[in-house]
């Protein structure tokens, strides 16, 4: 069980940096960085250049129930604040995470606010 376990969490590190080393994010287009957990999903915009976390917005604060419908909301509410703060074009980082589902209507939520990536 552990073995698997540890196969697992290594292919999971490969993809996160094989996606990493592709980001390049600058102060004109910081990074949406996505964590899912079993429970809640998490975004946040950050500004490599300078390392300050500009923006977040997680499920924790909609008091739902995770599914792929909170998922976008959770990217709709992020791109409303990012949008108030002047910031309107992102680079996406996925942080490892397979492109579907949840991780998916987040950046489908973000596209349809206005962010641009």
């Amino acid at each position: 069980m552990i073995k698997i376990f540890k196969r697992e969490k290594q292919r999971e590190l490969r993809r996160k940096y094989r996606s990493k080393k592709k980001l390049t994010s600058t102060s004109e287009r910081p990074r949406v960085c996505v964590y899912k957990s079993n429970r809640y999903i998490y975004a946040q915009i950050i500004d490599d250049a300078q390392g300050h976390t500009l923006c977040s917005f997680s499920s924790l604060s909609l008091k739902k129930k995770l599914t792929i419908e909170s998922s976008k909301e959770v990217g709709l509410k992020l791109a409303q604040i990012a949008l108030e703060k002047g910031i309107k074009e992102v680079v996406f980082d996925r942080n490892g995470f397979k492109f579907h589902g949840r991780v998916k209507a987040l950046a489908d939520g973000l596209r349809e606010a206005g962010l641009k990536f």
